[in-house]
């Protein structure tokens, strides 16, 4: 019974994939959701903390190592075999992949960028409107039919977005103009991939589409790079910054496109997004301790109702059914097993929420930074 209750559960979340005895799924998604979140704080304490004023170079240079470690994992060893069965050849590279790669390359640029202007929790909190300019994007392009339904339903998103940009402390006008448009390049390419992948022999995993988007972006982000920064860029700077630090930096961006394949391919597309929620909510509450960015409770208000909105749009109603059943079952099962340890995760919870609110709340946290 117990089985027959599991089978339902993998087949309601999408995931029917054999299950093997090596690590726990939630293995892979800690890692994730660690190398996810290491990403933006690394990039922000390099761009913000560290003032390496070059989001550019660091854009291109995060797609040259990338292209690099797959031309390297593609020549020896089996990991990159799968791009064989995609048929491609330099007429289909340039109609199809450069353009996917300049509109990935504007989207890192203006991510990149954005973080010189606002704080990570604010970030993290526009990027919510993802979604709804994906939507958009694909109404526009005529690969979905305009759908009102689904309109309203994204719209929490937008309203909750709103509330919580009306509650920021540190808002910047051409920051968050940048962080927009980064929504959009990212909204359009995603379309583009979609309208690609349409045909099934152009499926490719993550790491297979690095192999070929990374040579392209590396491209565009240096042509721009060569004209916009790299007048003023010295060895100094880098130097500065320390060539193992740089090292280190793109080496964290691509494990993450590594992770992306371990976690879909032990879990589920639906598992993905719920941690993807889950590590932007953690990325809301680490960039108040680490960069100590003031969030109002206003913006908490504001990013909950965006964030219930963006689980309803991706999920639906019947598949949030399905993991609450199954969240209220394993919390219940865990209860019975070990119920000191529970009523502790508990206290200590509300005891992190209190102290979270009380220093976003504190003089020192909300006092502007002065350089």
């Amino acid at each position: 019974m117990a089985a027959s209750r599991s089978d339902e559960r993998k087949l309601e979340s999408g995931n029917t994939a054999p299950q093997d005895k090596g690590l726990h799924p939630a293995f892979y998604i800690a890692l994730w959701i660690a190398l996810s979140s290491s990403v933006i704080l690394f990039n922000k304490w390099v761009l913000s903390s560290a003032k390496f004023n070059f989001p550019l170079f660091l854009t291109t240079w995060h797609m040259v190592f990338a292209t690099a470690m797959t031309q390297i994992l593609a020549r020896f060893t089996t990991i990159l075999d799968s791009r064989h069965k995609v048929p491609m050849n330099p007429a289909t590279y340039t109609r199809a992949i450069v353009p996917i790669g300049i509109m990935f390359s504007l989207s890192l640029i203006c991510g990149n960028l954005a973080y010189l202007y606002l704080s990570v929790s604010f970030i993290q909190m526009l990027k919510a409107t993802n979604a709804v300019a994906t939507l958009l994007a694909t109404w526009a392009f005529g690969i979905a039919p305009t759908n009102m339904k689904t309109l309203g339903n994204v719209a929490f998103i937008v309203i909750g977005v709103v509330i919580a940009s009306f509650g920021e402390i540190k808002f910047d006008m051409f920051g968050f103009l940048i962080q927009v448009a980064g929504i959009v390049f990212e909204a359009l390419r995603l379309v583009m991939v979609q309208r690609l992948l349409s045909s099934a022999e152009f499926k490719m995993d993550p790491l297979v589409s690095l192999y070929y988007y990374a040579p392209a972006c590396a491209v565009a982000n240096g042509v721009v790079t060569l004209f916009a920064e790299l007048p003023r860029l010295t060895m100094g700077d880098i130097y500065g910054i320390g060539i193992g630090t740089l090292v280190a930096n793109a080496l964290v961006a691509f494990l993450l496109n590594a992770s992306v394949v371990l976690l879909i391919g032990k879990t589920s597309a639906v598992v993905l997004t719920m941690a993807g929620v889950l590590k932007d909510i953690l990325l809301v509450c680490a960039s108040m301790l680490i960069f100590r960015d003031p969030v109002t409770a206003q913006q908490f208000f504001g990013y909950s109702i965006a964030l219930a909105g963006l689980c309803y749009y991706k999920l639906g109603a019947e598949k949030i059914q399905t993991l609450a059943t199954d969240v209220r079952l394993q919390v219940g099962e865990y209860n019975r097993s070990n119920p000191a340890a529970t009523k502790g995760i508990a206290i200590g919870g509300v005891c992190f929420i209190v102290l979270l609110v009380l220093y976003s709340g504190s003089p020192a946290s909300a006092a502007p930074v002065t350089n």
